[in-house]
């Protein structure tokens, strides 16, 4: 069941999505060599509590972490551990919020530099295409426009592979609503997207091919081939003429240029 949020609920959902980024900047300000995903993971927990907020992940469907923090073949859903992270992994940090009884839901994959440049053209074309899909979040159109347009972006365009097995999704009083927003399809096929309609769309990009499959952990997915995945996230209110997009990039971004750990050239 597709639900319409009211203006006061997506202005509620607009401050759950603006503190995923505030805590994401700050694991980006942390981010380096030797600092274990474990440290990022409690830190994005604290940050979280201390905005009056709770993890949205924690104990969600028996998961045990504040955070999904995923390193170059993992592709989402990792397990935060005491590895040590090094230079040339790229780490995808997945962040939800509940605030006020709402949640807010956004990812991003960040470079330790030095990184190989084939690398920063996945986590470029993934975040290129993070937008491609967020463009067709207009009323009127279908999930399948905004299903299309990632797809168009990465796998027709540059090769790189969509995973089939994972989907943006609905988002409100629960963390996962309907409709999904698979990151491939046909343009013109699926649900009409409705004015107040809020999603999660989510591309997540293999470098290879697109099999997957689930850690011994039960959780961490990663590529079959054993090669790099990106992944970025943005929750966005479906609207009349131009989409509102209630996450943000900027701190991040910010943090992620003022790091000399991270390699943040391929924006």
């Amino acid at each position: 069941m597709i639900v319409v949020k009211t203006p006061a609920e997506i202005e509620l959902m607009r401050k759950s999505a603006l503190m995923v980024g505030e805590v994401l900047a700050t694991v980006a300000r942390f981010l380096r060599p030797a600092v274990t995903t474990s440290q990022l993971n409690d830190l994005a927990e604290k940050h979280i509590r201390s905005l009056g907020a709770e993890p949205s992940f924690k104990n969600l469907y028996g998961y045990p972490f504040a955070t999904c923090i995923s390193v170059n073949d993992a592709v989402v859903h990792g397990f935060p551990s005491d590895r040590p992270l090094q230079e040339g992994d790229i780490v995808s940090v997945d962040v939800g919020v509940l605030y006020q009884e709402f949640h807010g839901d956004s990812a991003y994959t960040f470079a330790l530099a030095p990184v190989a440049p084939a690398i920063l053209q996945l986590l470029k074309v993934t975040k290129e295409s993070l937008y491609r899909g967020l463009e067709k979040a207009v009323v009127g159109n279908r999930i399948g426009d905004i299903s299309y347009a990632v797809f168009e972006h990465t796998e027709k365009k540059y090769g790189y592979s969509v995973v089939r097995d994972l989907v943006g999704h609905g988002l409100g009083r629960r963390l996962h609503e309907d409709p999904q927003v698979p990151n491939f399809g046909k343009r013109g096929a699926g649900p009409i997207l409705p004015d107040g309609l809020v999603l999660a769309i989510e591309p997540m990009i293999n470098m290879g091919r697109k099999d997957v499959y689930h850690d011994k952990d039960g959780w961490t997915i990663r590529t079959r081939d054993g090669l790099p995945s990106a992944h970025f996230e943005h929750n966005v209110c479906v609207r009349r003429h131009q989409p509102d997009i209630l996450s943000s990039f900027d701190a991040i971004e910010q943090a992620e240029k003022s790091n000399p750990y991270l390699d943040a050239s391929y924006f």
